[in-house]
């Protein structure tokens, strides 16, 4: 009772601060909102400077920037006699005097505001506003993928890795600023998929369905707490179209083929809009070549693999929204979100297994693999929010229900030395949420929000695991084989404050409490050590951000936010893994939470068209969780051999230091160039036994990522681009994993007043396969893997919009976002920790 009872009291005492600050609600605040247009062009301006002025005053107000369509809005302005000045390089600034509210009429639309550039800007260069590809906002960076036309035809694994701060392996595995311990929502909502099939999810989303990308390093307590590097939120498109439209599009390529279409209805308060996709890869081969050294008093062993993968991968995913306003202050929506997919790959492997101290043991064999992977899951979330008269202030009530199932089967056969294996996974998992959120701008400078939230997660995972028998027919074997049930509630609630106060500072603080109950059952396991197993604890997660608005368009933020890594079922699940004899695995029960705690400066500018963003960071973690190999003695066949053991542990803490910057400029007015650069620090402090696991010794280690791109746009619609991505090994306490490094290269032309368009690209084409290496080493034991991955890749894209094109203002409404959870961990999909993992030497 009493987690239901700790959410809802810090919600109940958010919804009573009304009362207790003098004033509340006692003034009427409004909006003065417009269009900038250029005179000439009649194009839109785009950040464009927005300054509001009292009548007679010299000081700026307040400050906004125009968007991608020119439009502005600048909220909280009493009533009043104001006047605007707009500016942008190569224009006189534009003032608007007289702009008048009133108590009864608080709101202004001034309607297009036109600006002409100056005369020497005239005989110059034409000088126009566009839409930057990242954007810096008070509380995360914005990247703008529908803008980047070299990720056409490819998918979100594509597009993460241009994305400031965000690094992406050759697994698919996505880590921010260095730190794999990241929350990945789509569209501010988690996907029953993505918990425990992050990187095969992402390869399912077409390039083309992408419309923003959002990075958060310093999250607030509206956020839940999981997640110690911070929030991915990926934003899909959707149109807010009057009237009937729809757009088509789709790519073929030498890797990837994508196809897309959407169709949106938009009459009065209803709206309707759906979205189908799909993608489909040729067959991709891939060589890895694999080394492993066993070095104790009783064992001297060297393990050689040689061999290559072909997979080839499908999907299909859709999702229909529908929104109705019942009236000016109440709103509902629903969507749902299907997603189909799988891969199947086969697999040929040579093995050389040298004995340094017996050569009659030494022994040459091969094996070969096939393996299908299938993918479903739907998400379906129904929203109503309530909007009091006063602007801001809302209610809102969220439910949704994501399930997912995922099913892992393989053969592989050996030519000698291992029995062959047969396995049959099915892993499925359901999640319910409800939400309820609070927001009450108290008076004009102070806002009060709160929220409670319960998420209840069941997952099972069936493994099964067949040996031959002495006739060669697969029978089940009950020791590598089991039935795992996993519970996981969480319960929360969060109140945040945010005060504006003079001279351009803003305050905003908040603190979140969560409670966490795990329950792990195994069933029918022959495994003498398992037993059901439960976990319960209480998280207090702070976070206080204070900005200041140097100018209209410079601001400075120094935030501080608490964050936790929850261990969830393959870090939990005590099932000890045998399907790969060599290279076993077992989880930790006893895993505690990670915490991570994290200062950041940031300061953001804007100067003519260049943007410049830099920030610094320092972070602290406790019980830093990796995984950790070591050396044991195993049984093939009667005979004793060495093999890995890998478990999970908390090995200590960790401290990081880091800065970033990214900036974009207009050299000439059809030229965009942009880069980024990310560094921060590797140092971690293992405690007791894990000391002697530190392959990397004591030092500390500098790691990075880095993106530049370069963009030409002509008025008559041909764009061309070019970009290269740069991120250097990433390191563990034993060992280091692959850089990575890509260059790409698109072109297109739009055509028919832009309402359709064709074009081409290559990644990597002056390299057809990518190498990533890998070394972990512990004391007794060294293992070296070198990946050769094919990206060389070229393609055509193609894109159609029908239907009218005359734009609404979307509806802002509050969504379910469940990042809570560790990505990759929840066991949906074989996963588990034991039984369900493919061997691979």
């Amino acid at each position: 009772m009493k987690r239901i009872i700790l959410p809802l009291l810090i919600f109940c005492i958010a919804l009573s601060a009304k009362a207790q600050i003098p004033g509340g609600g006692s003034t009427i605040v409004g909006r003065i909102s417009g269009t900038v247009i250029d005179s000439v062009t009649k194009e839109a301006m785009s950040y464009t400077t927005i300054a509001l002025f009292r009548s007679t005053g010299r000081s700026p107000l307040n400050g906004v920037l125009t968007d991608d369509k020119g439009n502005f809005k600048i909220d909280n302005v009493k009533p009043g006699t104001y006047r605007i000045e707009v500016s942008f390089i190569g224009y006189p600034t534009k003032v608007v005097n007289n702009v008048i509210t009133t108590l009864s009429k608080p709101d202004k639309a001034l309607g297009t505001v036109l600006i002409a550039p100056s005369a020497k800007a005239l005989n110059e260069v034409k000088v126009s506003g566009a839409k930057s590809l990242i954007e810096n906002r008070i509380d995360k960076i914005v990247y703008n993928a529908e803008k980047d036309l070299t990720s056409a035809g490819g998918n979100a694994t594509d597009v993460l890795q241009k994305v400031p701060l965000v690094a992406v392996d050759i697994n698919g595995n996505v880590s921010l600023r260095g730190d794999g311990n990241v929350r990945v929502l789509i569209n501010g909502k988690p996907s029953g998929a993505t918990s425990s099939n992050l990187s095969d999810v992402l390869k399912t989303i077409p390039a083309d369905q992408i419309k923003t990308i959002e990075v958060i390093t310093s999250p607030s307590a509206k956020y839940d707490a999981e997640g110690t590097a911070g929030i991915i939120n990926i934003i899909t498109k959707s149109s807010n179209i009057s009237g009937i439209s729809g757009t088509v599009s789709g790519g073929v390529g030498t890797r990837q083929n994508n196809g897309n279409a959407s169709l949106s209805y938009n009459q009065n308060r209803f709206s309707l809009t759906a979205n189908f996709g799909g993608n489909l890869t040729w067959p991709q081969k891939t060589n890895t070549d694999f080394n492993q050294t066993f070095n104790s008093a009783n064992t001297n062993t060297v393990q050689d693999n040689v061999g290559y993968t072909n997979i080839k991968r499908h999907a299909d995913l859709g999702n229909v929204t529908a929104t109705y306003d019942i009236n000016n202050y109440n709103n509902v929506s629903s969507t749902f979100k299907l997603t189909q997919g799988g891969f199947t790959s086969d697999q040929s492997q040579t093995d050389n297994f040298t004995n340094l101290n017996d050569a009659t043991k030494n022994l040459l064999y091969t094996n070969t693999a096939d393996s299908h992977t299938t993918l479903s899951s739907f998400d379906w979330n129904i929203d109503y929010t309530h909007k009091f008269k006063d602007e801001g202030h809302e209610l809102s009530f969220s439910t949704q229900w994501s399930h997912s199932a995922t099913n892992v089967n393989y053969t592989t056969l050996y030519s000698a030395r291992f029995a062959n294996q047969l396995s049959l996974n099915n892993a499925s998992g359901d999640e319910y949420t409800l939400q309820a959120d609070y927001a009450d701008p108290i008076t004009k400078k102070f806002l009060v929000e709160a929220g409670a939230k319960s998420i209840f997660r069941s997952i099972n995972s069936n493994v099964n695991n067949y040996s031959p028998d002495a006739s060669g027919n697969f029978v089940i074997s009950p020791v590598n084989s089991f039935l795992y049930y996993y519970d996981q509630n969480v319960f929360a609630g969060y109140t945040e404050l945010t005060y504006s106060l003079p001279k351009g500072y803003t305050l905003m603080g908040g603190v979140r409490v969560e409670n966490t109950a795990i329950t792990g059952d195994p069933q029918n396991s022959t495994q003498p050590n398992l037993q059901l197993f439960t976990q319960n604890y209480t998280t207090f997660v702070p976070s206080f951000t204070i900005q200041k608005t140097l100018t209209p368009s410079q601001t400075i933020k120094l935030s501080y936010s608490k964050r936790i890594s929850r261990p969830s079922l393959t870090y939990l699940n005590p099932y000890l893994n045998q399907a790969n004899i060599q290279s076993q695995s077992v989880g930790n029960p006893q895993l505690s939470a990670e915490t991570a705690q994290t200062v950041e400066l940031n300061y953001n500018a804007f100067v003519g068209t260049a943007i410049l963003n830099g920030s610094v960071f320092y972070k602290h973690t406790n019980g830093l969780i990796e995984s950790i190999a070591s050396p044991i003695t195993t049984t093939i066949n009667g005979i004793a051999q060495s093999a890995t053991l890998t478990t999970y542990a908390n090995i200590g803490n960790s401290n990081s230091y880091g800065a970033s910057f990214f900036g974009s400029v207009n050299p000439i007015s059809i030229m965009t160039l942009r880069g980024q650069i990310s560094a921060y620090t590797y140092d971690p402090d293992p405690s007791g036994a894990f000391a002697a696991q530190q392959s990397t010794g004591n030092n500390v280690y500098v790691q990075y990522n880095a993106f530049g791109s370069a963009s030409v746009t002509t008025k008559k619609g041909f764009i061309a681009e070019l970009f290269v991505v740069q991120t250097s090994p990433r390191r563990t306490i034993q060992g280091t994993n692959p850089s990575f490094s890509l260059f790409g290269v698109g072109v297109r032309q739009q055509l028919w007043n832009k309402r359709a368009s064709i074009g081409i690209n290559t990644l990597s084409p002056f390299e057809e396969y990518k190498h990533f290496d890998t070394h972990i080493s512990s004391p007794g034991f060294a293992t070296n893997s070198t990946v050769q991955f094919p990206f060389r890749s070229y393609g055509f894209t193609f894109s159609y919009s029908f239907g009218k094109l005359n734009f609404t203002a979307a509806t802002d409404k509050k969504a379910i976002k469940n990042d809570d959870l560790k990505q990759g961990d929840t066991g949906v999909g074989g996963d588990t920790g034991g039984g369900s993992q493919k061997p691979s030497r």
